[in-house]
Formats: structure tokens, sequence, C-alpha cells
């Protein structure tokens, strides 16, 4: 197998202003995600909030959770009611388990999805890269 894995972006639209506000809820999101989706957490969540700097109106908290697979980030905008979430993995996932998850837990209908394959001439094996080196070698002589 040849690439590095699924990318799922998500931007959610209308979402629960109490949770997209709250320090607590992105944790807990952040928490129950990686176990529900099959990853590893190799670290708490690191989770804070923003004053919204020049534009209080862009207040909101941001969270990150790096996983031995690689990480879960979100970045919430109450007053907006919106928030972008990125699950990247370099092993696959149930991409319609993880938005079920975010739906239920924003509790919005409302979504803007986009999924990718990420590093997709990334070698996961030294067999198949050694194979693939080999023949583009041979191309060139």
């Amino acid at each position: 197998m040849i690439g590095f894995g699924p990318h799922l972006m998500v931007d959610g639209y209308n979402a629960n202003y109490e949770k997209l506000a709250s320090v607590e809820a992105v944790t807990e999101f952040l928490e129950t995600t990686v176990s529900e989706i099959g990853m590893t957490k190799i670290m708490p969540p690191y989770v804070f909030k923003y004053d919204g700097g020049d534009k209080p109106e862009d207040w909101g908290v941001s969270g990150f959770v790096i996983i031995a697979e690689s990480h879960i980030s979100i970045h919430t905008f109450p007053e907006k009611r919106y928030f972008s979430i990125d699950i990247f993995s370099c092993k696959d996932f149930d991409i319609d388990k993880a938005i079920k998850l975010i739906k239920e837990y924003f509790e919005t209908e409302d979504l803007e999805i986009r999924t990718t394959d990420r590093g997709t001439e990334f070698p996961r094996d030294i067999s198949i890269a050694t194979s693939i080196t080999n023949a583009q070698r041979n191309r060139l002589t």
C-alpha cells in the first residue's frame, strides 16, 4: 500500500453555542473522538480560549490532540456558530462515523465536508519503496 493516509476536513455551521464556547466541551470532544474512531492518544488534548485579538467577535476555543496516527484539531467561533475540524491519520478510519460524531456532538447537520488522501506517494513498506526506486532508476538509464 502506498499513501500516508486520509485527511477529513469539516466546517460546521449553526452549531451549539455553549459547546463551541466551552474549553471543557472541546476537550471532551477531542478525548472521546480519539477513542471512538479507534485512534491512540499519545498526549492529553491541548485546548485554550482565544480572545479574538483585533476582532473580538472572532473569539473562540482551539484544541489539538496528537495521536499516534497523526492529529485531530478544532477551532471554534461561537459568535458565528462555526467550527473547523481536521482529522488526519496514517491509518484508515471510519470517516462516516467521525462525521456522525461531529454532527451529534455539536448539534448541527449543516456541514461542509472534504476528504483527501495525504502523501499519495508515501511508501508504507520498504520493499515497495525499493521497487518504486528501482523502477524509477531503470527508466532513467
